[in-house]
């Protein structure tokens, strides 16, 4: 959507809003959310804008009766303590982080302090909640994915598209906790595809160049990316390598097709981050986070990038085109 007509459809949802949802919170509060990111603010804008967006359709108006405290870590995992503790401090009323990672890192300084989640992978196994259905701590939100059923599938649409492709690598970071099990779900479905995987460590900016120049040497053909928030902030660089190194890119979500990435097939984050805003109005009201179930993705999107198909000279089946979400051209 270009920024003219978002800025156009947010005005005309504003004046849409009826008088009672403006009229829901209490005369002279002021709510305050603390935002926290492992990305920079670039990176997260458009998140911002669509968590933001959930706030105004609830009657929410920042400035107003909602004050945001935002926190950006830019991609650096040794500033998530102190970016966590400093919100902690402020005495917010809820924090809302975008993944497992800050998740963990708030909950290591408060217990209290609500936290909605935007898009958590296998909540439960991470340790984030106790089970999706009654949480009951102080965690509750959104599930990219509760298993390895997403990430298996990205390795079948690597063979839809690439029928003759056998080694395939996998760019991941270690430091993520629900990694190691997401990679071992793919290494066990990568034999009845006819696949070996070839996985490379990132865990930063500077280890990229070492993981491609090991995908490189180890004759892969393709490239699946696991993310999290590290490599969700690097994405357009790993995107531009993908292309240098003639690698056809896969991940997660569409954010990655827009900066280079062949295909991905994922939740649609605007989205969680849009939908996170009902748990926060939840939380203001006096619903807890530990009866707030887990919600869990209904609809996954696959979004395919023509152009990036056509600079490694990778002819897209029809029948894919035909399945996508979105093509980008």
């Amino acid at each position: 959507m270009r920024r003219r007509e978002f800025i156009t459809l947010l005005g005309g949802a504003a004046a849409a809003w009826p008088l009672a949802a403006r009229a829901q919170q209490p005369a002279g509060r002021v709510y305050r959310v603390g935002y926290f990111a492992t990305t920079s603010r670039e990176r997260s804008l458009h998140l911002m804008k669509a968590f933001e967006e959930g706030l105004r359709s609830l009657g929410y108006r920042v400035g107003e009766n909602v004050a945001i405290e935002y926190r950006f870590a830019d991609g650096e995992m040794g500033r998530l303590s102190a970016l966590a503790t400093d919100l902690v401090r402020l005495g917010v009323d809820v924090i809302v982080a975008g993944n497992n990672t800050n998740t963990v890192a708030v909950m290591k300084v408060t217990t209290t302090i609500p936290i909605v989640v935007a898009s958590s992978a296998d909540p439960v196994s991470a340790g984030l909640v106790a089970s999706l259905a009654r949480p009951g701590g102080n965690v509750t939100g959104i599930a990219q994915d509760t298993g390895g059923e997403q990430h298996v599938k990205r390795l079948e649409l690597v063979k839809d598209t690439l029928p003759n492709v056998s080694r395939v690598g996998v760019l991941w970071n270690p430091d993520f906790s629900p990694n190691p099990a997401r990679l071992s779900s793919m290494q066990e479905a990568a034999p009845a595809l006819g696949l070996t995987l070839v996985p490379a460590e990132a865990r930063g900016l500077d280890a990229l160049e070492q993981a491609f120049a090991t995908m490189v040497k180890e004759r892969t053909q393709a490239l699946v990316v696991l993310s999290d928030g590290v490599l969700f902030n690097f994405r357009g660089q790993i995107g531009v390598m993908a292309i240098r190194d003639r690698l056809p890119a896969v991940a997660a979500a569409r954010e990655y097709a827009e900066t280079g990435f062949l295909l991905t097939y994922g939740i649609d984050l605007r989205d969680g981050f849009r939908r996170s805003a009902a748990f926060v109005d939840k939380i203001f009201k006096g619903a807890k986070p530990a009866d707030l179930p887990i919600e869990q993705p209904t609809r996954f999107e696959l979004v395919i990038n023509l152009r990036t198909a056509k600079a490694l000279g990778v002819i897209m089946p029809p029948a894919l085109l035909a399945r996508a979400d979105q093509v980008l051209e």
